[in-house]
């Protein structure tokens, strides 16, 4: 049973808990709704802990949601003006070329919807330490770890996008109250302490009852990740740490790497044994509009009768050109994620274009894609990582990997090929690479070598107006950035990567030229600013 039951009664129990104020949380009407005889026990704590997860899928996966500032502002994908519009403003293309603003609405999304899953968390953690919540003492300082660890992965997330905020973990504050701005380096130590000083209280269960919840193994896989990307949040590289966090996952048996990489995305993707944390997601439950629809956001309006949708699509994202071309033609991850060449009805029947300047032609999907401001209905090879299933909604049920196995080991590679063992690295990687060269063995093989060369993406500016030639060789591991972009493309990962291999701001492709460094952190929101002068904006912008 997917988590997302647990949420909706998690909503509808905590729409009745949270109706008063702050200050009014004593009041003998409490007692209508949660009586003295109500000990919340297993189903129950899992729906009373739900709502404080449910921010994790809006501010991942919503409309300009995190997974949108980490994708379409890397080297991987895409949004080019199309027939059917895509241009809302410029932003899509700011987003590309690295000119977005303080008050865009991306950056406000990331900001406010991560805030709202701490105050979230922060009302929940003052609750039961309140006694308003009744608990027996273990589920008390079980749930109270689970909550103050979920808590830190928010902050994680503004951590890695910010820098600079406000650490709060007071629910019962002062009208009119303002927060303190804490630096990067406050907040990564805020996230590292309270991960470590809670992970020991948290379930080492893998099983349903904590699906997309965080247990000790979830717990360290965003440590691991906190770690690996140390030397960016505050100039000190962690690799040890980040290979003994990763190790403790590894020693618990309890994940292991699907056969098939696909069955990590399929529709009924919850018994993958994988997937470390994901985010529920149902059709049936999970109602808002922008939800999760990457299928919607990539497919042209003809491939609604290739999956029979209930709504049309509206063609936008795709691959940038340069990142198709760095594949190996063998490699699955291609062939299995990607949709493109000739598209076909569920019938059999070949679809034509239906709009644009290819309107009535074959829709055929080709790696070209002439400039962000200009395309049409064939260029770029579309995402289709996420199996589509027939008959879909605009909402998506497959659940989204935050953390999976493959994660683990390429963390721990990564960590052991900057600390100098690049041969033990390249046997991790091989192990990861084989399942995606089943017919072609011999490509799985990477070397320590090869690990520690250039990239083999062609970078330079691409498109209609300009053509340049930079390459990937002066990357410093380059080859592993090129593993990361093959193994995690779609999943939300890529700006972060670039960032910690110093191509983010460094490199051109397509129609986006290097940026100054100082993008590598967002700007605060103008409206943050603005109801809160303790903020300061931060540097560059």
């Amino acid at each position: 049973m997917k988590f997302n039951n647990r949420i909706l009664i998690a909503i509808l129990v905590l729409s009745l808990i949270f109706i008063w104020g702050c200050t009014e949380l004593e009041d003998r009407n409490y007692s209508t709704i949660v009586s003295e005889e109500f000990v919340p026990e297993g189903e129950d704590v899992a729906a009373l802990v739900g709502a404080a997860y449910v921010p994790w899928r809006s501010t991942m996966l919503e409309w300009n949601g995190i997974w949108r500032t980490q994708e379409v502002t890397a080297d991987g994908f895409i949004i080019p003006g199309r027939p059917n519009g895509w241009v809302d403003g410029g932003i899509y293309k700011r987003l590309h070329q690295h000119e977005w603003f303080a008050d865009d609405d991306p950056v406000n999304q990331a900001w406010n919807r991560t805030y709202g899953g701490i105050t979230n968390c922060n009302r929940l953690i003052y609750q039961i330490e309140e006694g308003l919540i009744p608990f027996t003492e273990d589920e008390r300082i079980s749930t109270l770890a689970e909550l103050r660890v979920l808590r830190a992965s928010y902050y994680y997330l503004l951590l890695d996008l910010f820098g600079n905020v406000p650490i709060e973990t007071e629910y019962d504050v002062p009208e009119g109250y303002s927060p303190e701005q804490n630096s990067r380096q406050e907040v990564y130590d805020f996230v590292v302490g309270e991960i470590t000083e809670n992970v020991d209280n948290l379930s080492e269960d893998s099983g349903v009852e904590m699906y997309g919840r965080f247990n000790k193994w979830a717990a360290y896989t965003l440590l691991a990740k906190v770690y690996l990307n140390a030397e960016v949040y505050t100039g000190t590289p962690q690799w040890q740490n980040c290979i003994d966090a990763c190790q403790e996952v590894i020693d618990s048996g309890l994940y292991n790497l699907e056969e098939n990489q696909k069955n990590n995305f399929v529709v009924e993707n919850q018994n993958s044994r994988e997937i470390i944390f994901a985010l529920a997601l149902d059709e049936v439950y999970t109602d808002n509009w922008n939800a999760f629809d990457l299928h919607m956001q990539t497919l042209q309006p003809a491939n609604q009768s290739t999956y029979n949708l209930l709504q049309t699509p509206w063609g936008g994202i795709c691959a940038t050109p340069q990142f198709i071309s760095s594949f190996d033609p063998d490699d699955s991850r291609l062939i299995d994620n990607f949709i493109f060449g000739q598209q076909y009805s569920s019938a059999g029947d070949p679809l034509t274009v239906q709009l644009g300047a290819f309107n009535g032609e074959p829709l055929n999907y080709i790696n070209e894609v002439p400039s962000i401001d200009r395309s049409e209905a064939i260029h770029g090879y579309r995402l289709g990582k996420f199996e589509i299933a027939q008959g879909a909604t605009n909402v998506l049920s497959n659940d989204f990997p935050v953390f999976r196995y493959a994660d683990i080991l390429l963390m721990k590679a990564e960590s052991l090929l900057r600390s100098g063992s690049s041969d033990e690295a390249a046997q991790i990687v091989t192990s990861v690479r084989e399942r995606s060269f089943r017919d072609t063995p011999e490509k799985a093989e990477v070397t320590g070598a090869e690990l520690m060369g250039g990239s083999t993406y062609d970078y330079g500016l691409r498109n209609e107006n300009t053509s340049t030639n930079e390459g990937g060789d002066d990357i410093a591991y380059g080859r592993f950035l090129d593993e990361l972009g093959w193994e995690f493309h779609q999943e939300g990962h890529r700006r972060q990567d670039m960032i910690r291999f110093g191509a983010f701001s460094q490199k051109s492709w397509f129609s986006h030229s290097a940026s100054e460094n100082y993008r590598t952190l967002y700007p605060i929101p103008q409206p943050a600013l603005n109801s809160n002068t303790n903020l300061e904006q931060n540097p560059g912008y």
